[in-house]
């Protein structure tokens, strides 16, 4: 992996436009030994520049070292917390997406034991795209949005696939200010590339007019509005 430029306020970032909102107001926020991460003004989301990206293989070798299964209760008390507000607001027998299952999926057992009818995708452990043609009455995405290399294209995909008046629950940890950013171990893991705010969120569910709701630290729910 290339080392970190030591003039953050260089050309390439001048340069560089926001994966998001692809505005041009971008600003350095934070460089440490192994990646320089930046900061847009506008919509407020922190990313690492493509340069310190890993590939494929190597992103999915380090998916691979997770033992996450429906038997472990560990894991599904840590899911739970996504799990519990959408089960809470959706219907009985709703239809639903678990997109980033990952290598053991475990959330959409645990929706199918409420109840609930699912269908899963991931890029790596379930590739068949079939699931993403079709819209569904909430989706989810636990421990997703931060692999985002191209996060407007990752988020777009996961709305087609939210009904009107369709939920989307989202959980990733939730960035700070500057200082706290320095010391945050979740930027730490290089497969975590895309780092959202919650004026991030507002202004992604400005966008889709959309309503919004935080629980806990790490969860958002997105509601989708009627067709107009």
């Amino acid at each position: 992996m290339p080392n970190p430029p030591t003039d953050t306020n260089s050309q390439f970032v001048k340069q560089t436009r926001c994966p998001l909102c692809a505005a041009a107001g971008i600003v350095p926020w934070h460089t440490d030994q192994f990646r320089e991460y930046l900061r847009c003004e506008n919509c407020e989301l922190i990313f690492v520049p493509p340069l310190y990206h890993l590939s494929r293989s190597a992103e999915k070798a380090e998916y691979d070292l997770h033992q996450n299964s429906p038997e472990d209760e560990g894991y599904r008390r840590f899911l739970s917390r996504v799990f519990e507000p959408v089960h809470g607001r959706v219907a009985e027998a709703s239809s639903g997406l678990d997109f980033g299952s990952g290598p053991g999926p475990t959330l959409s057992v645990m929706f199918e034991e409420a109840g609930h009818t699912m269908a899963i995708y991931d890029p790596h452990y379930a590739a068949d795209t079939a699931p993403l043609a079709k819209q569904y009455d909430f989706v989810t995405a636990s421990e997703v949005v931060e692999h985002f290399c191209r996060p407007a294209d990752g988020l777009a995909r996961i709305w087609s696939c939210v009904k009107p008046c369709g939920l989307l629950g989202i959980m990733t940890k939730l960035s700070l200010d500057q200082a706290a950013f320095a010391g945050w171990h979740y930027k730490d893991d290089l497969t975590h590339v895309s780092f959202f705010s919650r004026a991030t969120f507002v202004w992604l569910a400005t966008q889709w007019n959309a309503e919004l709701e935080f629980v806990g630290k790490d969860v958002v729910l997105i509601t989708a509005g009627e067709i107009a």
